[in-house]
């Protein structure tokens, strides 16, 4: 059971802000030039959400998670999507064991942190079975309920460029994920960076040579994860949360609004990003930057715009310009 949200004061922000941090920059030390990225990853990991890593092959996006779990001495636990995975390869299965019993083993899901790479080429039975392990944090095999770890985090990989042999994501399981977080090519002098770390020993796929250690334990994070909830919102910001989210509903931009669950996930981002700031209370400024990342994967352009290269992005943007922001 989760214990309630105890309220934050100033000098607790200070010390868990400067725990949050220490992994961000745990993770800067080896995912180069993706701090926006980083930050947003780390906030949804706080507030106990599932990131949806978006970015063309080579960009980091399986080395950020395998870092991840190296900083905090979790877990990582790979699960490459393909056409003919079958919901038990995720899941687990029941094995026939002596005098006619059968005794349950687990699947790649049961770890901390599960990578699903490249999560669009599987079909939509197989990407199913995430539904109750990222909702209920458990799996149900043959008629029995087992719980997943509490660290339990889902990071799935797609490529937004190549489309044959992938299978749309269900609206069902995008909304499942707390953040979208885009992941793009790095600027000259970091793209020269990486290239000096190699020159200098680094190996993607050794962890061993990204000069990594823990900056944190389980208990570390779940101190971290209720200092989140602890994060004041004030009425007039909570309004502000659901102005922007019900805009989304009544856009002629958009063909699909996001629910209430994004309204949700929109509250918790900002209360983690309020914390790595330092803050014991959210700000607006918290809440329209985030507004991308939590939104952007849970509505629809309408096809005729999306032709005319208008984004989700550009029409959320759109939909902040236009809403008050509470003064504080």
């Amino acid at each position: 059971m989760t214990p309630d949200p105890v309220p934050l004061t100033a000098e607790a922000a200070d010390v868990h802000s400067a725990a949050a941090n220490r992994i961000v920059e745990a993770l800067g030390r080896v995912v180069l030039g993706q701090e926006s990225a980083l930050r947003e990853t780390v906030a949804a990991l706080l507030a106990r959400g599932h990131v949806l890593l978006e970015g063309v092959p080579g960009t980091a996006k399986t080395l950020l998670v395998r870092a991840l779990s190296l900083a905090l001495g979790l877990d990582f636990r790979r699960i490459q999507f393909t056409p003919d995975l079958m919901p038990s390869d995720i899941t687990g299965v029941s094995l026939l064991a002596s005098q006619g019993t059968f005794t349950f083993r687990p699947g790649p899901i049961f770890g901390d942190l599960v990578l699903g790479d490249e999560i669009n080429r599987a079909p939509a039975k197989t990407q199913a079975a995430l539904l109750e392990a990222m909702q209920e944090r458990r799996v149900t095999v043959d008629g029995t309920s087992h719980d997943l770890p509490e660290s339990f985090t889902v990071f799935a990989t797609q490529n937004p460029i190549e489309f044959e042999g992938t299978y749309p994501l269900p609206e069902a399981e995008l909304d499942r994920f707390l953040v979208k977080v885009l992941i793009g090519y790095p600027e000259e002098r970091v793209e020269q960076g990486i290239l000096g770390r190699v020159l200098g020993g680094f190996e993607a796929d050794l962890p061993a040579s990204y000069g990594i250690s823990d900056v944190a334990d389980r208990a570390g994070l779940r101190a971290l994860r209720q200092a989140s909830r602890g994060v004041r919102v004030e009425p007039s910001l909570v309004g502000y949360i659901t102005s922007i989210v019900r805009a989304t509903r009544t856009s002629p931009v958009l063909t699909l609004g996001a629910s209430p669950r994004g309204s949700v996930a929109l509250l918790k981002m900002a209360q983690a990003s309020a914390l790595l700031e330092g803050r014991e209370f959210v700000v607006p400024d918290d809440v329209k930057s985030l507004a991308p990342a939590v939104l952007r994967h849970r509505v629809a352009v309408a096809p005729e715009l999306e032709l005319e290269g208008i984004t989700p992005d550009a029409a959320l943007q759109g939909i902040i310009e236009k809403i008050e922001a509470p003064r504080r």
